[in-house]
């Protein structure tokens, strides 16, 4: 019986450790050759190593193919080697999954400049480097003639879509992405392309950097098949099948999978709405407009 991603070539980026661990081992379970890209960062993006070739080992351990790469996704030259790559050792690339990512959390008012700048370096620069020259890979495939099969998934989280204190610089990395996303499906729907957009739960380093959440374990300390709550791969299965040829009719969306449940997040959209009738709106009545009107309290604020 052939497998959901049998001889899909995958890259997941920041697949070192927990989340994106997880991911590169679905996929390539489920058939796919994985190029395993970690710069071998710490979690507030300091250093670098070879943790991707721990991730390799599981999966050629396991009999999968899979090989390392430890670019940095948002340096330009290494966000195109990366796609080169998985061109030069398979063939093509069928699928991006973007999941690198840093965290320097802080309070707005003692956030650095930095601090906001390398998470934003990492998480939307990134993303958007491999998403470019993946798609520049793939409308190049279109142009010769080949329908295609392409897929980007990248990753959000509660922060981007909702906020959270200490985090201006990674809420805002992640709400990006989801723009981002949402206009990828836009732009390369015509090739035959989607992109989609997985918010993971799950207790990995970077979560684990938060008081009180425990202490962060890898993916493959679980069996295969078990179930954990705060399993770092409890999203994994749900990024596979994004990947699969079966989601081809999916694209622009966004998805939360926390626990045991799979979250549909709709995008913004116009929940209530007053008129002026055509008249310009006077700053001086629109405390009592604003407050019945549209968040139907009798007094001015939110009732």
């Amino acid at each position: 019986m052939e497998r959901l991603l049998e001889d899909k070539v995958c890259i997941v980026t920041g697949a070192g450790h927990g989340i994106g661990r997880g991911h590169a081992l679905e996929l390539a379970r489920r058939g796919a050759k994985v190029i395993v890209n970690d710069v071998g960062s710490s979690v507030s993006g300091d250093g670098s190593g070879r943790d991707a070739d721990l991730t390799v080992d599981l999966i050629t351990g396991r009999g999968g193919a899979a090989v390392a790469n430890y670019g940095d996704v948002g340096d330009e030259t290494a966000a195109k080697e990366l796609i080169d790559q998985a061109v030069d050792t398979y063939g093509r690339l069928d699928v991006l999954v973007n999941n690198a990512g840093i965290v320097r959390d802080r309070a707005v008012w003692n956030m650095t400049p930095e601090d906001f700048d390398i998470v934003m370096r990492v998480h939307v620069r990134g993303t958007w480097l491999t998403s470019h020259f993946a798609a520049i890979h793939w409308r190049g495939r279109a142009k010769g003639g080949e329908k295609l099969s392409g897929r980007i998934i990248n990753t959000t989280s509660g922060a981007g879509l909702q906020g959270n204190f200490g985090q201006t610089n990674y809420a805002t990395a992640k709400a990006a992405i989801v723009g981002m996303t949402q206009t990828l499906g836009l732009e390369l729907a015509g090739i035959g392309v989607t992109a989609n957009a997985v918010g993971p739960g799950g207790l990995t380093r970077l979560s684990a950097s938060v008081g009180g959440m425990g202490e962060a374990f890898e993916p493959d300390s679980l069996g295969e098949d078990e179930y954990h709550p705060m399993d770092p791969a409890g999203s994994s299965p749900m990024v596979a099948w994004l990947a699969s040829d079966e989601a081809q009719y999916v694209t622009g969306q966004v998805f939360r999978v926390i626990n045991d449940d799979i979250f549909h997040m709709k995008p913004w959209y116009e929940a209530a709405t007053v008129s002026s009738g055509e008249k310009r709106w006077d700053a001086d009545k629109l405390g009592a407009i604003v407050g019945v009107n549209i968040f139907g309290s009798r007094v001015r604020g939110i009732g």
